[in-house]
């Protein structure tokens, strides 16, 4: 019988196969701001938001070459429930060989705000705060133009995203600070 975890029991599952601090943190800010975006969304499962947030990339640092693939089998043996397995590997739809789309508002915001939180998040560190608090739009659109910055980040993916979403690029680009900015003590 699969199931969903508390946050505590899916941040123990996101721990037992992710070690390096970097991507621990990571989860667990695509993981607060999905749960900011579910307050607008989906209220009812903002838990689960944050849930498929903080396990999205279960598999990334153990298995790079097979991301949001490997990650089907480690939930199954984890007795996932397979709504957050194919919310999780629908980020990577396009990206890898995940053949999980992106169907739902859920989804779509994932697959939108993973590589942005990315690339606000290294913003934030250059900051003298080392905070997204006194950051502005203009500061992330500045960031988001310069390809050499946090280059890892993909920035057509994060165009894609707000594609999917029929959304403005800068309605992306302003809901998830603000949603950083809401969350970042957690």
């Amino acid at each position: 019988m699969s199931y969903v975890p508390s946050y505590d029991e899916a941040l123990t599952i996101l721990k037992k196969y992710n070690k390096e601090p970097f991507h621990i943190q990571h989860g667990k800010t695509v993981g607060a701001v999905m749960g900011y975006f579910a307050e607008t969304y989906d209220p009812e499962r903002k838990d689960f938001w944050e849930i498929v947030g903080l396990l999205h990339d279960l598999d990334f640092e153990m298995y790079p070459d097979e991301h949001c693939v490997k990650q089907v089998e480690l939930m199954e043996e984890e007795d996932l429930d397979e709504d957050i397995i194919h919310a999780t590997t629908s980020h990577g739809y396009g990206l890898t060989d995940s053949k999980a789309k992106p169907e739902h508002v859920m989804e779509k915001i994932l697959f939108a705000i993973d590589e942005l939180t990315g690339i606000i998040g290294a913003a934030a560190l250059m900051r003298p705060s080392k905070s997204v608090q006194d950051m502005t739009l203009k500061s992330v659109k500045k960031k988001f133009k310069d390809k050499k910055f946090a280059a890892g980040c993909n920035r057509d993916v994060i165009r894609s995203g707000a594609d999917k979403l029929d959304w403005e690029l800068d309605t992306l680009l302003s809901e998830t600070l603000e949603a950083m900015k809401a969350t970042e003590e957690a």
